[in-house]
């Protein structure tokens, strides 16, 4: 049964009124069954923390997003949705999606940090799209409450970190895949924030993790293919900004590197920043090393797109 985008915007209308005052609110993805998904009530998120006490989210069973909206003064109706990291099977939620959001904020943006579903055959028919399915609804989500909300819905962008990254460029490159039914809303980001992102799930520079947890340990070649999003860039793939170290011994930068190239041979336009230092999972890029420089290209290379 397709979804009837007025009673979806029902109740968004009243979060959006709510949380225009308090700056966050988070809601629910899906408004009743989620598609696909299997009850498991043994299966519960949970929080957990790292030995440098980070802290973690896993078995997400419930979508939500979490918005974050920029002072009045400052709002430009351009929009985020981020996708923090965790190799599939965790959520680096603090500082891969609520500083990053904040960021986002102070430079006028509206940013909606999505907590998904971590891919799950106890909970999903098809894990390989249950993360799909969330960042789909959650852009078309924003554009179809784009005018109530103060955005523009021809600057609505996703970002990602790691497995995050891999999500959002799943999103730039498999915007058209109908794996829920839903109404007409484009489901198509109108940019690309990539850091330190899973591109490639195939060959020898895979983040095997990553692969593992969305795929299974033997999937199809070409369910590999598939998702291996630099082999899926076309001539209508949006704009992408890409940032990684050549010290990162978590996510080989060629994936990267080859995203951009793609994007090159089909003229998207896009810019990769490749630092000397940061590693994997420096997020704001706070560590003091070359990468802390990226929030600042960031910022020129979205000015220079109109997005400031």
């Amino acid at each position: 049964m397709k979804r009837n985008a007025l009673t979806i915007l029902v109740p968004l209308l009243f979060v959006y009124s709510t949380f225009i005052s308090a700056q966050e609110k988070t809601f629910n993805v899906w408004q009743g069954k989620i598609p696909g998904a299997i009850d498991n009530p043994s299966l519960k998120e949970e929080t957990i923390k790292t030995e440098t006490g980070a802290e973690r989210v896993k078995n997400v069973t419930n979508p939500t997003l979490t918005a974050f909206y920029p002072p009045k003064e400052k709002a430009n109706g351009t929009a985020v949705i981020i996708c923090p990291g965790g190799g599939y099977v965790r959520l680096a939620m603090p500082h891969e999606g609520y500083d990053v959001a904040k960021w986002f904020n102070e430079n006028g943006v509206t940013a909606f940090v999505l907590k998904y579903r971590l891919p799950n055959d106890a909970i999903m028919q098809n894990k390989s799209i249950g993360p799909l399915q969330d960042v789909q609804e959650s852009i078309r989500i924003v554009r179809r409450n784009a005018r109530e909300w103060g955005i523009n819905p021809n600057k609505i962008g996703v970002v990602g970190f790691s497995a995050g990254g891999h999500l959002a460029s799943t999103a730039a490159t498999h915007y058209n895949d109908k794996v829920y039914d839903s109404d007409a809303t484009s489901a198509r980001p109108d940019f690309a924030v990539l850091v330190y992102a899973v591109i490639s799930l195939s060959g020898k520079d895979v983040h095997v993790g990553s692969a593992e947890s969305l795929l299974g340990k033997n999937p199809d070649t070409k369910l590999l293919e598939s998702f291996s999003n630099n082999l899926q860039v076309t001539k209508d793939t949006p704009p992408a900004f890409l940032v990684c170290s050549q010290d990162d011994k978590t996510v080989p930068i060629v994936n990267s590197i080859n995203y951009f190239l793609a994007m090159k041979e089909n003229n998207i336009p896009g810019e990769l920043h490749i630092y000397e230092k940061g590693g994997h999972g420096f997020g704001l890029g706070k560590k003091g090393e070359t990468e802390s420089n990226w929030p600042d290209a960031c910022k020129a290379w979205l000015k220079q797109r109109g997005l400031l």
